[in-house]
């Protein structure tokens, strides 16, 4: 299995690359000289150093820093954020650029790794991991999860009074770097909604297939509805975080639903976001479809890693819900 996704980098930018990463063959520790304090630096990966050197720790003497570099290039970048907390070496390993620069033309690669390298040199100082955690990007290690709440009035023979029912359902969504994502409206729970959430997931899952495009912190999303008048959904979604670098909250600005022209679909599984580009809200191209701009249901979306699914508190019932506050 590759460590890295087939892309091509310019010449240029490559060279440009190489002499950044030469900074981090030497580990700068400037502090401990006010202590009188010598440490050795950690060779990392690739040093020239020629001078013999035992590593005091039986994990780095079994371990060759090749094979260490290869476990780290198969690493996701939440992964490669924990493990750096393990030792002074692994960490210093770790922030290498060239783990980074992966990570980053991977969950921007719509943008080109042309306008990727010139938003690195103009904005974050040519730092990939800066850039990772300070540029905004949609999240894929999980689902973005929105839970909506509303009241439905109950009807009672014999009784004076009649009972209110609270009502719970989830919209559910899952970006692909490649553009695409899946949309779910259900009430099944996370746990439930997260095994059928791939592009296998069969016609009675009800998991429909959109594409979207990221600006900045903005989402602009659409999937279509087939069936005897095709409705698309626009869904237009604001990024942010509760710490830097966390992208876990997603605003919804606006829902809105529209009719298309059977014309205009030619395949149910192309970019329908090039088809409603432009269009306006209140706009429609079937009139048995009026368009309309959805007020209800615009919770903000929560994001769960494949890895809570099983134990976060939106699988709790209603009932132990009423103090849930997406933030």
């Amino acid at each position: 299995m590759a460590s890295d996704f087939a892309l091509s980098v310019p010449p240029e930018l490559e060279t440009a690359l190489r002499l950044k990463t030469v900074q981090y063959f030497v580990t700068k520790r400037p502090w401990l000289d006010l202590y009188g304090i010598n440490v050795r630096p950690v060779a990392p990966f690739g040093s020239v150093s020629s001078k013999p050197y035992v590593e005091p720790a039986l994990l780095h003497r079994c371990l060759p820093d090749e094979l260490l570099f290869e476990v780290f290039a198969r690493m996701t970048p939440h992964d490669l954020g924990r493990a750096s907390c393990v030792c002074r070496k692994w960490r210093y390993t770790i922030r290498n650029p060239v783990f980074w620069r992966n990570a980053c033309l991977k969950a921007w690669q719509l943008s080109g790794v042309v306008e990727s390298y010139k938003i690195l040199q103009s904005k974050y100082d040519g730092s990939w991991r800066k850039m990772w955690l300070l540029r905004p990007r949609v999240r894929t290690d999980g689902i973005y999860v929105s839970r909506n709440t509303y009241i439905r009035a109950g009807v009672a023979e014999w009784k004076i009074t009649n009972p209110v029912h609270l009502v719970c359902y989830f919209r559910y969504m899952r970006f692909f770097p490649s553009g695409r994502f899946l949309y779910k409206n259900s009430s099944q729970k996370v746990k439930d909604v997260a095994k059928c959430m791939n592009f296998r997931a069969s016609s009675t899952d009800c998991v429909f297939k959109g594409h979207y495009t990221l600006s900045d912190n903005q989402v602009e999303a659409a999937v279509l509805y087939p069936g005897l008048r095709p409705t698309v959904l626009r869904i237009r979604l604001r990024l942010r975080g509760t710490t830097v670098g966390a992208n876990n909250r997603m605003d919804l600005l606006s829902l809105v639903t529209s009719g298309v022209n059977d014309s205009e679909i030619k395949d149910p599984d192309e970019d329908i976001l090039g088809v409603v580009e432009g269009w306006q809200d209140d706009e429609s191209h079937n009139p048995d479809v009026p368009a309309v701009s959805h007020q209800r249901g615009m919770m903000p979306f929560v994001f769960v890693p494949f890895h809570e699914v099983e134990t976060t508190v939106l699988n709790l019932p209603v009932e132990k819900m009423d103090y849930f506050v997406s933030g």
